[in-house]
């Protein structure tokens, strides 16, 4: 199941499907919603709708797709032609759907549209990136951090537009471009969930006077492994273990139910992880 799960992963169809799908959904909200509002998306089609609406010079798509050379260049230095040629992907998508694309979505509040527009684009965005490629543009650069220095792409991405929108604000209106810090921030956090969805678990601590019990009950019932970590009470210096397990959501309350049935003073400690790789969960992705 897990070889036929890897194969799916890294297969040509499953990939361009993800870039494709996850473009056009961008595209629709950067036509629909961003260019009627004249809002910044961020990235490099920020940078590209800036000089767009200072110069009325070709029109956004072919800007962007222009100044996509260089990251390219870099994306094959840093990364490995096979991102490269997906990123490529992306980017051609974008590029040219946005010139055959002409639809309106009818939201006249500037700050509703802000969050639609960063809610739908950033899981657009997010869909490209669970690819083996990216967006294309600063995604480039954003992926080239997270595979070297971990820094997360969601930051990232906000880091950068926060530097383009200060520059912003010598061309356009405080207004537009409060509006379109709002939807990038929440495009941000868009991406970081689409990201992690499939692979966010929930970790889980347990104290109890009773650790192999317990132990054996949930390798018993769930069917999964459990590390036992040795541990000292700081107030008695008594010896203890510490079980750890890291489990999905939908087990979590069979777990709390089995640690409390065991021991009902035991310490049930239940922390969020953003993604967990390896083992029996999901495998590293190499670009």
């Amino acid at each position: 199941m897990a070889d036929k799960k890897n194969k799916l992963v890294y297969s040509v169809f499953w990939n361009c499907g993800l870039i494709i799908f996850g473009s056009l959904v961008q595209v629709v909200v950067l036509k629909g919603i961003a260019a009627p509002h004249q809002f910044i998306p961020g990235g490099l089609f920020g940078i590209s709708s800036l000089i767009f609406y200072l110069t009325d010079w070709l029109n956004p798509g072919l800007i962007y797709l222009l100044l996509n050379i260089p990251m390219f260049i870099l994306g094959y230095l840093f990364v490995s032609r096979r991102f490269l040629w997906y990123s490529a992907l992306a980017m051609i998508t974008v590029s040219l759907s946005y010139q055959v694309i002409n639809i309106h979505i009818p939201i006249e509040n500037e700050l509703y549209a802000a969050v639609a527009f960063g809610a739908i684009f950033g899981l657009g965005s997010g869909i490209v990136l669970r690819s083996l490629g990216s967006n294309g543009g600063a995604d480039v650069l954003a992926i080239i951090l997270n595979q070297k220095y971990n820094f997360g792409i969601g930051k990232f991405s906000f880091s950068f537009n926060l530097i383009l929108y200060s520059a912003c604000l010598f061309f356009l209106t405080p207004d537009l471009v409060i509006a379109s810090i709002i939807a990038v921030f929440i495009a941000a956090q868009a991406i970081n969930y689409t990201l992690s969805m499939f692979s966010q678990r929930k970790m889980a601590f347990i104290i109890s006077e009773q650790p192999k019990k317990i132990a054996n009950q949930v390798m018993s019932h769930l069917k999964i492994g459990m590390t036992m970590l040795p541990a000292t009470g700081a107030y008695h210096g008594q010896n203890k273990t510490v079980l750890m397990v890291v489990i999905n959501n939908i087990q979590l309350k069979r777990l709390e139910e089995i640690v409390f049935t065991t021991d009902d003073h035991a310490l049930f400690i239940v922390e969020n992880t953003f993604n967990v790789l390896g083992s029996t969960f999901s495998k590293r992705k190499l670009y």
